[in-house]
């Protein structure tokens, strides 16, 4: 198995050793979310990646047109496409306690299972298939997506869903970041 590219001098940023600008964000971030994620102190490494995240992440839970089970197979789709166990335990906490994502469905969703939802499945399919592809979903899956009561625009927030996930996934990827205590009951492989 190849290894792949690991950061070694960058560490996690907490509010003391932030300089200002990262202090501002982490701020910011900590009222959002009553605590600093793992992530979000190694996102903030560079503070664009982070504000462009919380940006990007806010628009799509405000804008999206999607319920908030929505949301969340959107992200754990893409979470999991892109192999991040961190982001997969978090979602998956947050369409647990937070989202009220039924049982079978997050059921279905972690074991890799097809989900006893048409309507979502179709959501799921075409938002992993979207990554898989570099954005070029196949006819099929997008012709069961759109029968499935989805519209383009919807499309372009999973777009938008993608680009915030590939900030976490991939900064994820190269800090290794372990899932914080509140994500833990969920962990993943």
């Amino acid at each position: 198995m190849t290894q792949h590219f690991v950061a070694k001098t960058l560490r996690g940023i907490t509010l003391d050793t932030a300089n200002a600008i990262q202090k501002e964000v982490l701020e910011a971030a900590k009222k959002q979310v009553g605590f600093i994620p793992n992530m979000y102190a190694n996102m903030v490494n560079v503070p664009g990646v982070l504000t462009t995240y919380l940006h990007g992440y806010n628009a799509f839970r405000q804008d999206s047109g999607l319920t908030p089970t929505e949301q969340e197979i959107v992200f754990l789709a893409i979470s999991q496409q892109n192999g991040c166990t961190y982001c997969t335990a978090a979602h998956s906490m947050i369409a647990d306690k937070v989202s009220g994502v039924p049982i079978p469905v997050l059921a279905a969703i972690r074991g890799g299972q097809p989900i006893p939802d048409a309507k979502l499945q179709a959501l799921y399919t075409f938002s992993q298939e979207l990554v898989k592809t570099a954005g070029k979903p196949g006819q099929a899956i997008a012709a069961a997506f759109l029968a499935a009561g989805y519209s383009e625009a919807v499309a372009l927030q999973i777009i938008l869903a993608a680009a915030v996930k590939t900030l976490s996934n991939y900064t994820n990827h190269l800090f290794q970041t372990q899932v914080d205590d509140q994500f833990s009951a969920y962990k993943v492989g």
